[in-house]
């Protein structure tokens, strides 16, 4: 029976795929040209296709009004990358079977592959009730005991329950509402079920209204997304992927069960090559869509030109972002075979839990405290900004807290002082800021870095790979070094001229070939060449949630007392600032070279004028009581003058959704706040 094509694509299960379509009839039915992305093809009536692929391309909104679409509404096209954020309303609509759901709705193992349905009636397992009314996650689609079941999950009494559901299981379930936010492009991806459409809600919009946005000004209502697919294709005497919007107007007939589908070209994706058994490797293959990109290798991967396949593998690679305090970072994958060299830049550490995690056996931690902390026990420090302190070990203290003795944790640290050190213990609680102080001018290379060092780690190029034209680290003022991970590549080079090898990724490069009929000529590659491969905010985020499925968290940090008192808060007169910044004598840094409005100042610099100035607060008897008020003001203005300039300078209206996840923690932690406040507030 002949349908639409885009009724054929909004009713196609991806698992079905590939399909055999037969073009019938439409507004093309004497034969016409249609160009998608730069490629041509002519559907003309009887013409054969073979979809193996699709995905969605952009989306239609409409205005909704009482879950229907307002009739004073005019349909407007959305990009995926439309700024916003938007909450997904629940299908009222109820889905009758197991089945049906894993059909119609994305299923994967990202948090955003994890819906949640609820049943108006009990479900009763062999070990398991499943009460009407409760939240139930499917996590993932697996055969169990030879029969085809989703994985399933229930939270009682803040612990889960594993279980599974068959495909059989019939009934009525509906969709769970939903309190998180997502962009465009997550819910395209993850969020709009087969033959359905999607409402949502926008949350957030992100940049500010002007002419060219297609909603409403101050919009803040609902809307009816109703996807348009991309399809990718192959004709029948093409050698490249053809692209077909599922809204054009013809009419299409599958006949894939009466049709020789091994005619056609066979393309494949790098995941299905990397799938391939490794006695397959070498082989010979023809490009059918190249990546885009001008770096290299990229920029020689162009469609039509035939390379050698020599191998799959997975290297290692240490995971890098940008340090800087405004968005949006820039992140990298550094192969073990990059030879540049590093030296070590100071780290920041929040709290004194980050201490205890980041303490070695190596060497000794020297910090000095950016933040002020008043301890609420006597036997505790509290501690200054500008203290330094050399951090030894966890223990247990013993400490009076609400009348009785309490065993807690704490950090032990020595603090230095002009002459002397001086043992001290501070809460692991402590929500304080403390900036490292590095000792080690050493220049390392990556691999002595990560035997060395645990990770995370501050660094900056000291001397750039001379083995490459452009290091691209080689500009950025200074890295973190996040996190050993392995990845899948394949290794490649030209069939025309094989002077070189290469490493492709294969999860990262949107790549189509076919395969050769053909016998490599040299089974050994060519000298391999690594790049430092930057990757964007989506790729990052991708890479650390896959990479970190199998690890455990780390343990909690201990919780502050609920009662402990406030710190009083501690007024200096602007007439006293003043009095004390006539006499510098009393100072060893001078307040006109170092003041916060010094954009150039380095955390290294920062720290060289912290400790100049510890060292004369020790000379009590040049100490006023207004200079050392003054002393912890500009001690802060030191230490933080880099973060002030990047605020002042930095004022973006619009927020790039490349830094979506950022904007969602700072979203969720607002509302986490507010609603501890308004506790507070009732109590």
């Amino acid at each position: 029976m002949a349908s639409t094509l885009e009724k054929f694509i909004h009713s196609l299960d991806p698992r079905a795929l590939p399909r055999v379509l037969q073009i019938q009839s439409g507004i093309y039915f004497q034969g016409s040209i249609y160009e998608m992305f730069g490629n041509e093809c002519c559907l003309s009536t009887g013409e054969v296709i073979k979809i193996i692929g699709f995905k969605i391309n952009k989306l239609i909104a409409s205005i909704c009004e009482n879950n229907e679409v307002s009739r004073f509404s005019a349909k407007v096209e959305l990009p995926l990358n439309f700024p916003g954020l938007y909450k997904v309303v629940a299908d009222k609509t109820p889905y009758v079977s197991i089945e049906e759901i894993t059909r119609k709705v994305s299923i994967g193992p990202t948090r955003f592959g994890h819906p949640c349905f609820y049943s108006p009636e009990d479900i009763k397992l062999a070990n398991l009730t499943i009460k009407h009314g409760e939240q139930i996650t499917f996590n993932s689609v697996e055969k169990v005991n030879g029969t085809m079941a989703v994985n399933c999950g229930v939270v009682r009494n803040n612990q889960s329950h594993s279980f599974t559901l068959p495909l059989s299981q019939e009934g009525k379930f509906y969709e769970c509402e939903d309190d998180q936010i997502y962009t465009l492009k997550e819910i395209a991806e993850w969020k709009i079920p087969k033959c359905r459409n999607r409402i949502v809600k926008l949350s957030n919009t992100l940049h500010t209204w002007d002419s060219s946005n297609p909603l409403p000004e101050n919009f803040d209502g609902c809307l009816i997304l109703t996807p348009v697919y991309e399809v990718q294709a192959v004709m029948k005497f093409r050698k490249d992927i053809v692209h077909i919007l599922s809204d054009l107007d013809v009419e299409v007939k599958d006949i894939t069960d009466c049709y020789d589908i091994s005619s056609f070209l066979q393309p494949l994706s790098l995941e299905d090559v990397f799938e391939r058994t490794s006695k397959e490797f070498p082989m010979v293959a023809e490009i059918m869509e190249g990546p885009s990109g001008s770096q290299k290798p990229y920029n020689l991967l162009h469609t039509g030109k035939e390379i050698v396949i020599y191998k799959k593998y997975q290297p290692t690679r240490v995971l890098a972002s940008e340090i800087r305090s405004d968005s949006p970072k820039r992140h990298f994958l550094i192969p073990m075979s990059y030879k540049g060299k590093f030296k070590r830049r100071p780290r920041e550490f929040p709290t004194a839990y980050d201490l205890e995690i980041a303490r070695s056996e190596k060497e000794q931690l020297h910090v000095v405290a950016t933040k002020a902390f008043d301890s609420p026990h006597k036997e505790l420090f509290s501690v200054s900004v500008g203290d330094q302190f050399l951090v030894q070990q966890c223990q247990t203290s013993e400490v009076l807290y609400e009348g009785r003795k309490k065993v807690i944790d704490v950090l032990a640290c020595e603090q230095i002082l002009s002459d002397t050190y001086k043992k001290v213990l501070l809460p692991m609680y402590m929500e304080g800021g403390f900036v490292e102080v590095i000792h080690d001018k050493k220049q390392y290379q990556l691999s002595e870095i990560c035997k060395e060092f645990r990770l995370p780690f501050n660094v900056k190029v000291s001397v750039r790979d001379l083995s490459v034209e452009e290091d691209v680290l080689a500009a950025v003022p200074g890295l973190q070094f996040e996190e050993e991970i392995t990845d899948s590549y394949l290794l490649i080079s030209s069939t025309s001229s094989p002077v070189e090898s290469w490493e492709i990724p294969v999860y990262r490069l949107n790549m189509s070939v076919h395969l050769l009929s053909r016998d490599v000529q040299t089974v050994v590659p060519p000298a391999t060449k690594t790049t430092v491969e930057e990757i964007s905010e989506e790729q990052y985020y991708m890479v650390r949630r896959y990479e970190n499925q199998t690890l455990h968290p780390p343990p909690r940090p201990p919780k502050k007392p609920t009662t402990l008192a406030p710190k009083p808060v501690f007024a200096v007169s602007k007439q006293g600032v003043s009095d004390v910044l006539q006499a510098p004598k009393n100072f060893c840094v001078d307040t006109t070279k170092k003041s916060c409005s010094n954009q150039a100042a380095d955390v290294s610099e920062l720290q060289v004028s912290c400790q100049n100035v510890l060292v004369h607060r020790e000379n009590k008897n040049d100490m006023t009581g207004k200079a050392t008020l003054l002393e912890t003001s500009v001690i802060k203005d030191l230490l933080r003058s880099y973060e002030t300039e990047k605020e002042e300078e930095h004022n973006y209206d619009y927020v790039d959704e490349n830094i979506i996840e950022n904007i969602r923690k700072v979203f969720q932690d607002t509302t986490v706040r507010n609603k501890h406040a308004l506790s507070e507030g009732r109590r």
